[in-house]
């Protein structure tokens, strides 16, 4: 049956209202009341108002630190039912979260029994566990029975809390916060207490700081996990200039060596709110997926300390490019944002910087200050005036005895009798007659004098900003004792380092054992990898009439590459190369070499090695190897040349000088710095010829002389002062080489 309509106001007066604009402010209301009055903290305090009710709850019961535990039943009931009517178990996880030593930096809340652990097991039931506060919260509700700080009427108006604590500790960027509100959100990091004490000092000393000279005393987060913040000074200092950014955060993991050349890494810090059993699955399905061929395995021996301990497959795998690959696939690395978005002055919801936020909290301690002292005054004051009247009583002790048993309405006479206030005359007369003999007068005496001069000294205070600041130095330095670097709790956890250069990590290489090789190469291109550095290749077979032409050591994971009689050159990698127990495979299926063109050379990639390539014309240049490689089968064009001229040599370029020879054996030596370095081109003229080209070339230092070797495999050696008749400039024709120079006009 359907819902009957409900009937119009009385008085037949109906208001028209626009659907839209009914939703847009009831949506507004509905917004501005999560993002005040749930999500988002306090700049002053760094509370939420959960968080704040569940503190001043305790307070009541008078759980202080070193009283005894009540049931966080009992605490969760009293919080629910006089200030936070927003269920059971949103105020346990909350008042859990506060007790969790790997969530909060420093905990407010002193857990016993079972309050989950970084596995991300839960906590137990309310019924089953215990608390009362630590010496942090204690701090925060400092001086809340003085005035302190505004209250308001409870949510059914029968009690008072308050709006903010006084919070003596810098909370907010200490313990950090999250939050989700409607249309925004906040989280802020963690940090060190000590640290955020020298940075507040340095500001109340100079008020015109800016927040790269107070990350002077505040490096960056310091979360209750540890781990190692990897991002770089100048992110760090816009994030929290601009109060957005991120931090990157890696596990600190350590080598353990063991028997026989092996190891072991071992993690002991994992990013802060990473659960360390769902990290442990992870890992396992990647390995199961096969997805991280370097790990062997992974196990946890976790007990009060984090411990995983990761084995590689091989003990020739690099355990720094292992971690690497680990960080990329895994939370090993996370990134924790930062997004300092809070409640200023408790009303307005704004993003801050690192000095705003700082200041919003000496802000808030002045305040604090003033009214305590204010509070503090007024006590005095009512104190004074009673003392005043007591001094009165001893010197007419007899006549106030008297007027107590003989008048009616003592109150009145002793007023009248002795000039009293009603307040004096009220406490004479509730004053037990015991405590009216001669040492009580000077004990009075002595306290007027006391309570006077604290009197004076308030008063200076109030009406001196100075002094105010003074004493909130004061304050600060006698919390930063407490919190000292040396102590266990003010310890920092979070070390910084240099982010990776990221370009000079090649995963594809770090998924490859690092074994040795040796790279062959046949006449008729067939190409092979022998395990090992194998020296002696006279009993390797070949296919029919095929024979050795290229070898070289290498190992699995570096590339070689391969320059074309066209003049491309390719590039390919050791670990895809055919085993050595077969005849290999031929380089053409590999690579895309033209039809008719041969294979020039054969040589290892080095990086940051350079070149000189020549072409049969006689002309060439330096070209760096790393833009050499490429990564496709149709290679990159190194060198044009104008036909018939085809791709020649290609040499190492180690040495000064260059020695050139052609098929018309005239031998040229020049220096290396008259070659331009080009990544690709048609290069210079090395040597002038009538007719035919250039045949061989070396690179050389000419301190050390020219070498060769002849076809006995004997080297020879012309010293320096012996070639200045073959030394010239390039392009020049040269001369006849020396007596004993190969007749193939090769240099060996």
């Amino acid at each position: 049956m359907a819902r009957s309509l409900a009937p119009p106001p009385p008085g037949g007066h109906t208001e028209s209202i626009n659907l839209r604009d009914a939703l847009e402010e009831r949506y507004l209301a509905y917004a501005l009341s999560t993002i005040t009055g749930r999500a988002l903290p306090d700049a002053r305090d760094g509370l939420k108002p959960v968080h704040r009710r569940i503190l001043y709850g305790m307070q009541i019961l008078r759980l202080d630190p070193g009283t005894a535990f009540k049931k966080c039943a009992k605490i969760v009931g009293d919080v629910m039912g006089s200030f936070h009517p927003h269920g059971d178990q949103a105020i346990y996880d909350a008042l859990v979260r506060l007790a969790q030593d790997f969530s909060s930096r420093y905990p407010l809340i002193d857990g016993q029994g079972n309050f989950g652990n970084i596995d991300g097991d839960g906590a137990a039931a309310y019924r089953y566990t215990e608390a009362r506060m630590t010496e942090v919260a204690r701090l925060l509700l400092d001086g809340i029975d003085e005035d302190a700080v505004d209250f308001r009427e409870n949510y059914s108006g029968d009690q008072r809390e308050p709006i903010v604590l006084p919070s003596a500790f810098p909370n907010l960027l200490a313990n950090g916060a999250q939050g989700i509100a409607v249309g925004m959100a906040t989280s802020i990091p963690p940090h060190n207490v000590a640290e955020l004490c020298d940075a507040a000092l340095y500001l109340i000393a100079h008020k015109n700081a800016t927040d790269a000279q107070l990350l002077a005393f505040v490096p960056g987060p310091d979360f209750p996990t540890g781990g190692i913040i990897v991002e770089s000074k100048e992110s760090i200092a816009e994030t929290y200039r601009t109060g957005r950014g991120s931090f990157r955060l890696r596990a600190r993991w350590t080598k353990e060596e063991g028997s026989r050349g092996s190891f072991a890494v071992v993690v002991t810090e994992i990013p802060y709110t990473v659960q360390k059993s769902r990290l442990i699955e992870k890992i396992a399905e990647l390995l199961a997926e096969k997805k991280l061929p370097l790990v062997a395995d992974i196990r946890d021996e976790s007990a009060e300390d984090v411990r995983v301990v990761i084995e590689p497959r091989s003990r020739t795998i690099d355990c720094a490019l292992m971690m690497e690959q680990l960080f990329r696939a895994t939370e090993l690395e996370s990134r924790f944002p930062m997004n300092m978005n809070v409640l200023v002055d408790g009303v307005v919801p704004r993003v801050i910087s690192l000095k705003e936020a700082l200041q919003q909290w000496l802000d808030h301690r002045r305040a604090v200050l003033l009214r305590r002292s204010r509070f503090r005054l007024g006590e005095i004051e009512h104190r004074l005036e009673v003392v005043a009247g007591m001094l009165i009583v001893f010197l007419n002790l007899d006549e106030v005895i008297r007027i107590i048993r003989e008048e009616e309405e003592p109150k009145d006479a002793l007023k009248v009798a002795f000039t009293l206030t009603d307040v004096q005359a009220n406490y004479i007369l509730d004053t037990r007659l015991r405590s009216l003999r001669r040492l009580e007068e000077m004990q009075l005496r002595g306290e007027f004098e006391t309570l006077t001069k604290e009197k004076d000294e308030i008063e200076k205070l109030l009406g001196d900003e100075m002094k105010q600041w003074k004493a909130i130095t004061a304050q600060i330095r006698e919390l930063k004792k407490k919190f000292s670097p040396d102590a266990k709790l003010g310890r920092r956890r979070t070390s910084f380092e240099d982010a990776p250069d990221l370009g000079d990590i090649d995963l594809a290489a770090a998924m490859i054992e690092r074994e040795p090789v040796t790279v062959v190469v046949s006449e008729k291109g067939w190409v092979r990898a022998l395990k090992g550095h194998v020296a002696d290749l006279t009993s390797l077979q070949f296919k029919g009439d095929d024979a050795l032409q290229y070898a070289f050591f290498t190992e699995t994971p570096e590339k070689f590459l391969v320059l074309a009689s066209d003049g491309r050159i390719f590039t390919l990698e050791a670990a895809k190369l055919p085993g050595g127990r077969g005849q290999g495979e031929p380089l053409r299926l590999m690579i895309d070499i033209g039809e008719g063109e041969e294979i020039v050379a054969i040589f290892p990639y080095v990086a940051g090695e350079k070149m000189l390539v020549i072409a049969s014309d006689g002309r060439g240049f330096v070209a760096p190897c790393d833009e050499m490689v490429g990564g496709t089968r149709k290679g990159k064009i190194l060198l044009n040349m104008d036909p018939p001229a085809k791709a020649l040599r290609i040499v190492p370029a180690h040495g000064d000088h260059v020695a050139v020879i052609g098929q018309n054996r005239k031998l040229l030596v020049f220096p290396l710095e008259q070659v331009p370095e080009m990544t690709r081109g048609k290069g210079v003229k090395l040597q002038k010829y009538r007719e035919g080209g250039i045949v061989d070339a070396k690179v050389f230092h000419l301190a050390d002389g020219l070498s060769w070797k002849d076809s006995a495999g004997r080297t020879f050696t012309v010293a320096k002062r012996d070639l200045r008749d073959w030394i010239s400039a390039r392009a020049d024709a040269g001369r006849l080489p020396p007596k004993g120079f190969p007749k193939n006009n090769r240099f060996g």
